[in-house]
């Protein structure tokens, strides 16, 4: 009886010892990562104890907020260059950028047969508005610009743009009827490698620069566990599976 509650106590102490070293850290989450990130995080509190509080936005918007100092510990981006950016300003952990994801850019309809599967309908023009995410902060943005200007659309569509902050904005204009169609991610759309609903065309990567999204822990992160726990699930296998299911490579 002694033994079995010696082992009941240590085991007891084990578990508080756990929750004690336990911590939170606040990410900045590009708005594409969204939904993967919901269910990492899950994963990963589940996994190490420690809590990813998060926040989504824009990339541009997220520098701004963090040059202004905003209390994030981690930043995942949309882009490398913000982080990039940022670590040459000498705003985050040297040596703690990465990339952790590849996206890719969906041109996105909620009604079935609307996008055609070689995007054709951008060449018919037959809509009046078409959403995006603001170029000039958001890398979906920027590559959906790019992806009209490889076709020669730009100009022709140009008139009909509606951009909003982000590509989750770009996405709730397609999914509330406000625009018929829009650039979003692809994340956004697919859930175990399938589009859910509507119809959609899968921009080729030729058609835009490679949207490559990198992780940097930032300065305020120094001395909290939480935040290199995070980083370090990020590169494992299950967070890895998760993004590949909403159709992220690396």
């Amino acid at each position: 009886m002694n033994k079995l509650l010696l082992v009941a106590t240590l085991l007891a102490g084990t578990g508080l010892a756990a929750l004690a070293h336990a911590d939170d850290v606040s990410v900045a989450v590009a708005a594409n990562f969204s939904a993967p990130m919901g269910k990492i995080a899950a994963e990963f509190e589940r996994d190490t104890g420690h809590k990813a509080v998060l926040s989504f936005g824009s990339t541009g918007k997220f520098y701004a907020q963090i040059k202004n100092g905003a209390p994030f510990q981690v930043l995942l981006a949309a882009d490398q260059e913000t982080p990039a950016r940022l670590e040459q300003e000498e705003q985050t952990v040297p040596g703690s950028r990465f990339t952790y994801a590849v996206g890719r850019v969906v041109l996105w309809s909620k009604q079935p047969g609307l996008v055609d599967d070689q995007g054709d309908v951008l060449r018919r023009g037959s809509f009046e508005k078409i959403a995006m995410a603001d170029p000039r902060l958001a890398p979906y943005g920027a590559a959906a610009v790019e992806v009209m200007d490889k076709l020669g659309l730009k100009a022709a569509l140009q008139p009909k743009w509606v951009s909003g902050e982000n590509i989750g904005t770009a996405y709730q204009w397609v999914s509330m009827g406000v625009a018929p169609l829009g650039f979003v991610a692809l994340s956004q759309v697919m859930r175990e490698g399938k589009i859910q609903e509507g119809s959609a065309w899968v921009v080729p990567v030729a058609l835009h620069a490679p949207l490559r999204q990198d992780a940097v822990a930032l300065k305020s992160s120094q001395g909290k566990p939480a935040a290199a726990a995070l980083l370090a699930y990020l590169k494992g296998a299950k967070a890895r599976a998760i993004m590949q299911s909403y159709g992220y490579a690396f």
